[in-house]
């Protein structure tokens, strides 16, 4: 055999050997994971469409009595499942993905913990149902998918078999804690937010499901949107007088929500770089609303005139998707010329939000085909 064959050989051989153990780790890694993921969704199976968990489109969030030692009880059975696994992986990404999985275990349970411990929190009932519709009647995802919206709908507003309304268990998990001393209440402004944009969320699922060519749904959405809306009525009687106007959060629940977002900086050092920064940046800004009043005429050159003056210029609802439209090509010329990445050969895709969504994140964003 000459040489070179026997190299090539060897070649495709290692490249077989080490595709292999590649997939070994990926497996072993995805096998924990997938307990994980499995284990959650059921407690929150409007969140696992998103995550690719198709199997759980006909389920709906738990909120049957003890459902917080319930889950926190698998949450913590499933931290000593990943505990013991570490103990006998050897392959080093799978190690480092356990230790990701484990961190995040353990970062919901305090989170849990201490939002049981400091708030009496509620549940934003039309916003989650309409994500949870939204995750299967959105026009990207497959039709076949479709028809587990009716099935989640009985469910919803109790006409299903062994089921009970949402709105009466969200309204019990609440009213068991009422008694609880030293429970904060929401923020007064969330709660009335939430409650303004309660017809929004309304429509929204409506509208999903008008638009999704299934049949037989309205009135079992009706009942459901008559549930909701008498959920909205209770939190204004029984929530509304149980808030707070003060926006601060108890210091270790702030830290905690920092922590969420990826900040494990102590709140004080945070405050202090922030201060710097804020400093900074307004310093900046002054310098560039001089530029703005001089390039336009304006006689006040100050900060605050000066946004006050731009926040005037507002662009018209018909034409906002027109700018937006310019504003890519433009962008998407400048990455062609520069060779910055390769872009598809086809234009982007963009729309406006539906109000729904609007209520829920009121600023612009991406969600992509």
């Amino acid at each position: 055999m000459k040489p070179r064959i026997v190299l090539a050989l060897l070649l495709l051989a290692f490249f077989a050997l080490t595709t292999s153990a590649a997939a070994d780790w990926v497996e072993e890694s995805d096998e924990v994971t997938q307990a994980v993921l499995n284990t959650q969704a059921k407690f929150m199976a409007e969140g696992a469409a998103n995550l690719g968990l198709d199997e759980y489109d006909e389920n709906i969030m738990d909120l049957r009595p003890e459902v917080y030692e319930r889950a926190r009880a698998e949450d913590e059975r499933l931290a000593g499942m990943v505990r013991d696994r570490l103990k006998t992986a050897e392959h080093p990404k799978v190690i480092q993905d356990l230790e990701i999985l484990l961190q995040s275990l353990e970062d919901g349970l305090e989170s849990s913990a201490l939002q049981r411990r400091y708030m009496l929190n509620y549940y934003n009932l039309p916003q989650g149902l309409f994500y949870g519709f939204r995750a299967i009647l959105d026009p990207r995802i497959d039709p076949s998918r479709h028809a587990a919206a009716l099935v989640r709908l009985k469910k919803y507003n109790g006409t299903a078999e062994g089921f009970e309304p949402v709105v009466e268990l969200a309204k019990a998990r609440t009213v068991e804690r009422f008694a609880e001393s030293g429970l904060i209440g929401p923020f007064k402004g969330e709660l009335e937010r939430d409650l303004n944009n309660v017809p929004r969320f309304l429509g929204g699922m409506r509208d999903l499901f008008a638009n999704s060519g299934l049949e037989g749904w309205e009135q079992d959405y009706d009942l459901l949107e008559e549930q909701l809306s008498a959920y909205a009525d209770w939190l204004r009687e029984e929530m509304l007088p149980r808030s707070r106007t003060d926006h601060r959060l108890p210091e270790p629940v702030y830290a905690d929500n920092l922590k969420n977002f990826g900040v494990r900086m102590a709140p004080e050092d945070l405050i202090r770089t922030a201060q710097f920064g804020f400093q900074e940046i307004r310093s900046q800004m002054k310098s560039i609303a001089r530029q703005i009043a001089e390039q336009r005429g304006w006689e006040n050159g100050e900060l605050m005139h000066v946004m006050a003056e731009l926040k005037k210029e507002q662009i018209p609802q018909d034409t906002i998707l027109e700018v937006y439209n310019e504003r890519l090509a433009a962008i998407e010329d400048i990455i062609r010329k520069e060779k910055i990445v390769t872009l598809p050969d086809r234009a982007a895709n963009i729309r406006l939000a539906t109000e729904a969504e609007s209520a829920s994140i009121p600023a612009p964003f991406m969600s992509p085909p």
